[in-house]
């Protein structure tokens, strides 16, 4: 009997813990969850996986006053080493790209125009 006990002391706590790992794993946020109906629709990232690694996001805005720019520029990844995240911020209701190009400029500027852009930039080891 004492040894079943052991076991379920053993056998809780892990279970526990998995059930934390799965509510967390699921309830991820994204930048749909975020105020301003945000929605990416395009995004190019360069081969190199040795140094600075690019990622350019084209993201559509539906509110653009109460949109949180800072908040989905944060959820978006940047890696160490001398690696940058772009995110171009577009009015869903204007014309908006839906390719990139990793070469600057990202995008044709004379059909499309940004309302922000946001950069971020991985920590240099």
């Amino acid at each position: 009997m004492k040894k079943n006990k052991k076991v379920w002391l053993l056998v809780i706590p892990v279970l526990v813990l998995l059930g934390f790992i799965l509510k967390d794993t699921f309830n991820q946020k994204s930048i749909e969850d975020l105020p301003g109906g945000f929605k990416e629709v395009a995004f190019v990232r360069n081969e190199q996986n040795k140094g600075g690694i690019i990622r350019i996001y084209a993201v559509t805005v539906g509110d653009l006053l109460n949109a949180d720019y800072t908040a989905c520029l944060e959820l978006l990844p940047v890696n160490d080493y001398g690696s940058t995240t772009t995110v171009y911020f577009f009015d869903r209701t204007a014309p908006y790209p839906t390719t990139l190009a990793i070469d600057a400029p990202h995008f044709d500027g004379t059909k499309y125009k940004a309302v922000q852009i946001s950069k971020k930039y991985g920590k240099k080891k």
